[in-house]
């Protein structure tokens, strides 16, 4: 007869023992485990019977190891973190690389979705999944690795990385800028156009509006000749591409379409926002390498939008006072 080679407790056995030990406690142990107390204890008193030594001093309402029980406590906790390490290495290689986005809908469609073909076609293996939504998701409980929040600094948790801040100023479609029979050479002709807003549930003053730009520069008072109101920012700026009226634009959330053509900031002067764009990585990333890559990706992208390199816009007009009094409502 062959005798086997390893003559060992049930792995089920040292596991009990480990979180037993671990915690000073069956019962906690139990709760861990997703066992009853007495199944925990069955396991304890089967795995010292199977090596004939005591491993715990039983006391009233305490519990505390023998010098058997230490020896093979730290052996244990050895050997099932390198099974861990081993298990978890193994079903990563047969996982696909999944990686989880969240970010708002204007971000999604303005600026992440037209640039994500240069992220996946350099990395095909990492299926990026992409969840856009103006509601703030639990990070912690919506399987989330990355995810890309809009809003002030001191709102942002301390690790969160700035991938940029924003310039606002009018955008409008070539075609509408060109129509002589209403030019826009200067802001004052803004009376001849139809402006773009941005409404949604639960608004009461956006932190950027026409008021605060046309205040900005000089014209508070200005009556245009009519207005649309949105509910989405990508929805207003498609209907500035399509030549419905003037948009405010976040720069550099619209440097592809200017780069493109698709719109034109007819003035130099903008207002510079005192909110910007985070990245967060939550818990789940942690076991990812690869959700590095893609916020280096990120990083490396908002410098490359740059909105000097865009469109060559002035250095803005600091309203950093009117900005900050909007800005409690301001959607992400």
């Amino acid at each position: 007869m062959h005798k086997k080679r390893y003559d060992l407790p049930s792995l089920d056995f040292i596991q009990g023992f480990e979180a037993a030990a671990r915690h000073l406690s069956f019962t906690k142990a139990a709760e861990e485990l997703f066992l009853t107390q007495s199944a925990v204890s069955r396991q304890i008193k089967a795995l010292e019977e199977n090596l004939g030594v005591l491993l715990f001093e039983r006391q009233h309402r305490a519990l505390s190891l023998t010098d058997a029980g230490q020896e093979l406590y730290g052996v244990a906790v050895d050997v099932l973190a390198r099974l861990q390490t081993a298990t978890t290495a193994l079903r990563a290689e047969r996982q696909p690389r999944q990686l989880s986005i969240t970010t708002t809908t204007g971000f999604a469609a303005l600026w992440l979705i037209p640039r994500l073909k240069r992220f996946t076609s350099g990395h095909p293996d990492i299926d990026v999944r992409i969840s856009a939504t103006d509601t703030a998701v639990n990070l912690e409980r919506g399987l989330v690795d990355i995810a890309i929040r809009y809003g002030s600094k001191q709102t942002m948790p301390a690790d969160a990385i700035a991938l940029f801040g924003e310039e606002i100023l009018p955008v409008c479609s070539p075609s509408l800028a060109a129509d002589s029979a209403t030019p826009l050479e200067t802001p004052s002709d803004l009376q001849h156009h139809a402006l773009l807003h941005l409404d949604y549930p639960g608004l009461q003053k956006s932190w950027f509006d026409w008021g605060t730009w046309l205040t900005a520069v000089g014209i508070g008072d200005l009556k245009p000749a009519g207005t649309l109101h949105f509910s989405q920012y990508d929805q207003m700026i498609h209907a500035a591409i399509a030549g419905q009226g003037v948009a405010l634009g976040r720069m550099p959330l619209l440097t592809e379409l200017i780069r493109s053509g698709s719109l034109i900031a007819p003035f130099e002067k903008s207002v510079m926002g005192t909110r910007a764009y985070f990245v967060l990585t939550t818990r789940n990333a942690y076991t990812k390498p690869y959700a590095a890559e893609f916020t280096g990706w990120l990083r490396r992208e908002a410098q490359a939008s740059a909105v000097s390199d865009a469109i060559g816009v002035g250095a803005g007009v600091r309203v950093g006072a009117a900005l900050d009094a909007n800005a409690k409502n301001a959607t992400p």
